[in-house]
């Protein structure tokens, strides 16, 4: 493959100078996997299918941190185009690791031709059509802020790249990055979040639309929230806002629920779950420490949720059957 850009000129940790860097460890795996007999070393063959399938890291950066880029930059081909490309090879993944399990040793080694010909294929498209144009498009900043998403992603590399840009020494997670981004919205009467930006409306259609029944105590065991979905495992009503949460329990179990307070208090633990027939449906019920970021405890967030069906799922359901 020849390279169509040159990478020297760009800094080390810069987004494109690393998945370049990936491209080399992705074709010293797939030259390994070719020279490795899948029967007579079996384990080593796996061992390097395993490193090679690190590539998924790689996928989901470009798909959660450069399409969005270029798209607000008018492109979006890649979006539609090479993520299908990586579906299909992630449907390629999936189905050979079934084969190698299975000791299905001549079409592990076929189909295996098959995968690092298809990674060839968008590593060249990659080199000749995608950075290329990615690099004319977008801007320095635009460039930062596509690392600063990366570092939530993670990459195929054993250590950690290189700052970017250089004079970065300490990584800022994006839920404290507060610089102003271009967005496609309008930011009035919106709220940051850890990510985006929401209206109190949106958050609390958010909140009703998800299938839990939420609640929130706070550090000094009060009820201060809780989600009005259509359909509550539990009944709850306003009255409870304000109320010690011991008294929202009925006598029998509020000596569980206070231990489990204690303990979420103390830092010893941080879940308990438990699971009961209630009406004829199986539900579960879960309490989370809340901890805010100097670990001082901040509450407990109760979740209950009916999985009387989801308990029964087997096997995969990939198509819509809305007919």
């Amino acid at each position: 493959m020849t390279e169509t850009i040159d990478i020297s000129n760009l800094p080390q940790g810069h987004p494109v100078s690393i998945y370049f860097e990936e491209k080399a460890l992705i074709q010293k795996l797939a030259e390994e996997l070719q020279q490795t007999d899948p029967e007579t070393e079996a384990q080593k063959f796996y061992n390097i299918f395993n490193q090679l399938s690190g590539i998924e890291r790689r996928f989901e950066r470009k798909e959660n941190q450069l399409f969005p880029f270029l798209e607000k930059r008018g492109w979006n081909g890649p979006s539609q185009g090479m993520w299908s490309f990586h579906d299909n090879l992630r449907e390629q993944f999936r189905l050979l690791r079934k084969k190698i399990e299975a000791r299905e040793f001549e079409e592990v080694q076929r189909d295996s031709q098959y995968l690092i010909s298809g990674i060839y294929r968008l590593l060249l498209v990659e080199q000749n059509v995608l950075f290329p144009n990615a690099l004319n498009m977008l801007t320095e900043e635009d460039w930062q802020q596509v690392r600063k998403g990366e570092e939530e992603i993670g990459w195929m590399l054993a250590e950690t790249p290189a700052a970017f840009p250089k004079e970065q020494e300490e990584y800022v997670h994006p839920s404290q990055d507060h610089i102003k981004r271009e967005l496609s919205f309008s930011l009035e009467d919106r709220h940051h979040y850890d990510e985006g930006y929401m209206t109190v409306e949106q958050v609390n259609l958010l909140l009703k639309t998800m299938p839990l029944d939420l609640t929130y105590v706070d550090e000094n065991d009060k009820v201060i929230f809780y989600n009005r979905g259509e359909e509550r495992v539990f009944p709850r009503s306003a009255g409870i806002i304000g109320r010690e949460v011991k008294f929202c329990h009925p006598p029998k179990s509020v000596g569980t629920v206070l231990r489990i307070l204690e303990e979420f208090r103390k830092g010893t633990k941080n879940e308990s779950s438990f699971w009961i027939n209630y009406k004829g449906r199986l539900i579960y019920i879960r309490y989370f420490a809340v901890r805010d970021k100097e670990k001082k405890y901040r509450g407990v967030i109760e979740m209950s949720q009916d999985i009387t069906d989801i308990k029964n799922i087997e096997g995969e359901k990939r198509l819509l059957d809305w007919n």
